[in-house]
């Protein structure tokens, strides 16, 4: 999470956070004198107690989401993260408006909580992270975007919100953000964080991709859909929204789902 110089949020400032949300509770506090207990699968509790693997001086702490936990690391007035490399940007204009560049930016880090090991990549925790993220959105205006290592992309606060929230509510998967498209030497098109979701990214061939936007048009539209089914293992035929016939079809790696024209 990207905010302004000297404006990331401070311990003081996520218990405001905490206390005004319903669906947000503090799990783990370092800095208060015991961790609240949680139940585990055998019925016995599980003080959360832990100290920070960072700094010793790090601010940090645990927040319980639909009933998974995550770290936030970086309050002020402790060390924050560096800002990730940005790569790709959406409704996010460093230099202008309330927008930084990135040099003026600074970082906290909203990760899976240790108890989520191994399952950091499934749908449901992913799901619950960016639904965190969404409601620190709206809760802090100082924060000008999202940067999503995947997809090494930096989002708007406002973009950020409103494709999340519409997601969250059964709408379609916000492509464009959470993935986003390279333009390979050889013109085709293809897609970077998708395989965060399915295990495999979309490559669009030429000549489909003469025409970029169609193509990144299209691009959206079927990656909203292979993240329903959770991929593609066989080919299949389908028809474009301007009635072009299309063969989806993975590669031989099985690490790219191929689109060209029949």
């Amino acid at each position: 999470m990207l905010f302004a110089q000297g404006k990331r949020p401070t311990r003081a400032a996520i218990l405001d956070f905490v206390a005004r949300q319903q669906s947000v509770l503090l799990s783990h506090d370092p800095a208060g004198e015991a961790g609240v207990e949680l139940a585990v699968a055998n019925g016995e509790p599980s003080p959360l107690g832990r100290r920070s693997a960072g700094a010793q001086d790090e601010v940090w702490l645990e927040l319980l989401r639909d009933g998974l936990t995550f770290d936030l690391r970086g309050l002020a007035p402790g060390p924050c993260p560096g800002v990730p490399p940005i790569t790709h940007r959406f409704d996010f204009a460093p230099g202008g408006g309330e927008d930084a560049s990135e040099d003026a930016l600074e970082a906290l880090a909203v990760l899976p909580g240790p108890h989520l090991a191994g399952g950091e990549r499934s749908m449901p925790v992913l799901k619950a992270m960016l639904g965190l993220a969404r409601d620190l959105t709206q809760h802090f205006p100082d924060l000008v975007a999202i940067h999503w290592a995947p997809s090494h992309s930096a989002i708007g606060r406002r973009f950020f919100e409103s494709v999340i929230t519409a997601w969250l509510d059964g709408g379609a998967f916000p492509a464009l953000g959470l993935t986003a498209f390279e333009e390979a030497s050889d013109g085709a098109l293809q897609s970077v964080g998708l395989g965060l979701w399915i295990g495999q990214e979309v490559r669009i061939e030429p000549p489909l991709t003469n025409d970029k936007i169609a193509a990144t048009r299209l691009g959206v539209r079927l990656i909203n859909q292979l993240v329903i089914v959770g991929g593609l293992d066989e080919s299949e035929r389908i028809i474009a929204p301007d009635g072009t016939r299309l063969v989806m079809q993975t590669s031989r790696n099985s690490q790219f789902i191929r689109i060209r024209r029949e």
